[in-house]
């Protein structure tokens, strides 16, 4: 059996381990209009797992969320907060989100999927059986 390098959500497809800077505005029940900077854990199809240093926003929420990925290209995206985890060192909300999931997986999540080079022991393999060919026709 081979490791596994994505964590996989059934319900949608493989999440992939990156770190994308994003910025996350929500309202508090109160009125208050909150704005906090973080980093993804991981994306997936139709959402992301976020690291919120300084306030988490309440589950069930809804929260603007801007995605800055690899290339540079900015997203701005509507999510439904699923879950926090009120770790200390470590806050995370996941989210899921409420439309423009073609443009995400476009922008964010295919091009945040583990490249997979092929060796370039392969191609010195087929050079040495062209070497090989050449002798038997001498």
């Amino acid at each position: 059996m081979m490791p596994r390098q994505t964590e996989v959500d059934p319900r949608s497809g493989p999440r992939y381990l990156v770190s994308f800077e994003v910025r996350a505005e929500w309202d508090e029940p109160d009125g208050a209009h909150i704005l906090s900077e973080g980093t993804t854990e991981n994306v997936g199809p139709e959402g992301t797992l976020v690291h919120l240093p300084r306030k988490l926003p309440a589950v069930g929420s809804r929260v603007r969320l801007e995605v800055q990925g690899g290339d540079g290209t900015k997203l701005q995206v509507v999510a439904e907060v699923l879950r926090i985890e009120r770790d200390p060192g470590h806050p995370l909300a996941a989210l899921q989100l409420l439309g423009e999931t073609d443009e995400w997986r476009g922008l964010i999540w295919e091009p945040a999927a583990p490249r997979i080079f092929t060796p370039a022991v392969i191609e010195s393999d087929e050079e040495e059986e062209g070497d090989d060919d050449d002798e038997l026709t001498n």
